[in-house]
């Protein structure tokens, strides 16, 4: 339970500044995001060709702008073209931005397809989303520390707890088991800036 969470470098990856996050007019865009623990350095595939090359693990890249339609998403280890790890059919609509991460251990990698909310938040506020990918640990709970509240409850693996509206600031962030007051792990001085749109991942094993 001590590595459950991945956040100090993963949230800085993971922002967007509102104000120029959004897909262009009629356009899709699409990120992808490495949190399969023990799988290696990964190339994605989309219709046949090579978009994203050697995603790490907790890698998380640049959006990719793409006409609406659909796609055949397909994973594989960085250089090769076998073994194909995912392979997935992605129907992508206009003005939609889309997150796809690579969840589970290596013997069952999957997908998990989100929509992103880029839209710019209220003056003096961040917005916050939280994503559970880490496959052997239990549902979790995201708390202020010190007795602070819980912005996300009992969230399973897979599971994605809504974009939070906070007032921008820096807090002193724990992961609890879900319902309880154990703490897994403790993540001081995370930086929410004005205008910002964030998601934090729980990776690792």
């Amino acid at each position: 339970m001590k590595r459950i969470l991945v956040i100090s470098g993963i949230l800085v990856l993971s922002m967007a500044l509102a104000a120029s996050a959004m897909a262009a007019d009629g356009m899709a865009r699409v990120r992808a995001i490495h949190a399969s623990p023990d799988a290696p350095a990964v190339d994605i595939w989309v219709n046949g060709s090579v978009a994203f090359s050697n995603a790490p693990f907790k890698g998380i890249t640049d959006y990719a702008e793409l006409a609406p339609d659909s796609y055949q998403i397909q994973v594989s280890p960085t250089g090769a073209t076998e073994p194909i790890v995912i392979d997935a059919t992605l129907d992508l609509a206009a003005d939609t931005d889309y997150s796809i991460v690579a969840v589970g251990k290596l013997e069952n990698i999957e997908p998990l397809v989100l929509i992103d909310n880029n839209s710019a938040p209220a003056a003096g506020k961040a917005h916050v989303r939280f994503v559970h990918a880490s496959p052997d640990a239990p549902a979790v709970d995201i708390a202020v520390a010190n007795g602070g509240p819980v912005l996300f409850s009992n969230v399973p693996f897979k599971g994605v707890g809504d974009y939070l509206p906070v007032d921008a600031g820096t807090y002193d962030l724990e992961a609890r088991i879900a319902g309880t007051d154990t703490v897994a792990l403790s993540v001081p001085g995370v930086m929410l800036s004005e205008g910002t749109v964030y998601t934090i991942f729980a990776m690792g094993r």
